[in-house]
């Protein structure tokens, strides 16, 4: 797959290079059309999950937001380790199928968890942990793959196929809840077979990208030895923080159904405005991010964040107004998830890219676990309304900091 670079672009840019085919490599690709058939796949659980929680299980919002909490925040432990086990076997896409795999087979645990609250934390607990160890060594092999000036087109490419899947796995769970009748262990077995085709996509299609590997070099100390760069350590921070004061996807689609009382039946397709608009910007952000600067980028997506949690809990509550939320929540996953990996990378030196990739990864895991109960905490105490205001301004109150801050450097 390629992707061409305009002349004007080039001109634009002020660059004296010469006009030439800017290429995707066909690594990057193939990463793309597994993480897309994942994406169907986990996407389908995560549509139907918030409604079997909290409608079909009874959990009240503070209950939710520590599962919540724990699903989003599962990957911490195990993203370094992931990534430092990568890095030191230089068997990247090995540990990346590992984690693949792992969370392929936890669909399947979905099923015999039944109705049990403690058996279903358990298994996304396991999930998460899957996606944590695939994640570093997978961005690690996205950006060794790519040139070091289209790192953000390269990372756009792959979450705009990536969200293919997430737009498509809402439809596939509402066909399959259709079919069977409101079954979700129906949803959660095909599901299940999905994943394992993400799997084999991997294994066949997928290269390593082993190279020369200075063991000496390749250690958990010296990984977070990144941390005392100041330009490393900085941007590992602010995502950090960020991460604190962002209100977890979950928690907005279920805004939204209360606000906007959306019957059960159409609420799985609530993801679905996200995830259009993060398809159609994810390339046109990150080729922005390359020419003007990834973290102006990466800021802007948290103020359209905030924006949208502004007008989810407004005066107003028009059907127009949902749905332009839901178009800033895409924007803001268009301008920050690859766009954060591609700010990161060039700060990494390569032997360490996966692992320092997943340093700044757990941070940003850990904060949004924290956040996911402390959301949950509030609207249980304050009720949804202030709790979605204090978390807008909050997220205001720290990107702005971060922007007067400016951690990367142009």
């Amino acid at each position: 797959m390629y992707i061409a670079a305009s002349r004007t672009s080039d001109l634009a840019a002020g660059t004296d290079r010469k006009p030439a085919l800017k290429r995707v490599s066909a690594n990057v690709v193939a990463l793309g059309a597994v993480s897309l058939v994942t994406d169907v796949s986990s996407e389908m659980v995560t549509a139907v999950l918030p409604l079997y929680l909290v409608l079909g299980l009874g959990l009240n919002p503070l209950q939710f937001g520590l599962l919540d909490g724990l699903y989003a925040g599962a990957t911490a432990v195990v993203r370094v380790l992931g990534g430092h086990l990568a890095d030191r076997w230089r068997r990247l896409k090995a540990v990346a199928g590992f984690g693949y795999g792992l969370s392929a087979v936890c669909k399947l645990g979905l099923v015999a968890a039944g109705s049990s609250v403690a058996a279903i934390g358990v298994v996304l607990a396991a999930d998460r942990t899957g996606k944590g160890l695939r994640t570093g060594p997978r961005d690690a092999l996205i950006s060794l793959s790519s040139e070091p000036d289209t790192l953000g087109r390269s990372f756009g490419v792959h979450r705009a196929m990536d969200t293919v899947g997430a737009f498509l796995g809402p439809l596939v769970a509402m066909a399959v809840l259709a079919v069977s009748l409101g079954s979700y262990t129906s949803v959660f077995f095909t599901s299940f077979c999905i994943a394992a085709i993400a799997v084999l996509l991997l294994a066949l299609f997928v290269h390593d990208r082993p190279g020369a590997v200075d063991r000496a070099a390749v250690s958990l100390r010296a990984a977070f030895g990144l941390l005392r760069q100041q330009d490393f350590r900085r941007v590992a921070l602010w995502a950090a923080l960020l991460g604190l004061v962002t209100v977890g996807d979950s928690f907005v689609y279920l805004v939204l159904q209360r606000r906007w009382e959306i019957a059960a039946t159409w609420f799985p397709l609530l993801p679905l405005g996200t995830a259009g608009v993060y398809l159609v910007l994810a390339v046109p952000l990150g080729k922005l991010a390359d020419r003007v600067g990834r973290w102006p980028v990466f800021l802007g997506g948290h103020a359209a964040l905030c924006l949208a949690l502004v007008l989810l809990c407004g005066p107003q509550a028009g059907l127009w107004l949902g749905i332009v939320a839901l178009g800033l929540h895409g924007v803001f996953y268009a301008a920050t998830d690859g766009v954060l990996m591609a700010a990161a990378g060039p700060l990494i030196p390569r032997d360490l890219r996966a692992t320092g990739m997943a340093v700044v990864q757990t941070g940003q895991a850990v904060a949004r676990m924290l956040s996911s109960v402390l959301f949950g905490l509030a609207w249980t105490l304050w009720d949804l309304r202030p709790a979605v205001l204090v978390a807008a301004a909050c997220l205001a109150a720290v990107a702005l900091a971060a922007a007067l801050v400016k951690p990367v450097r142009p």
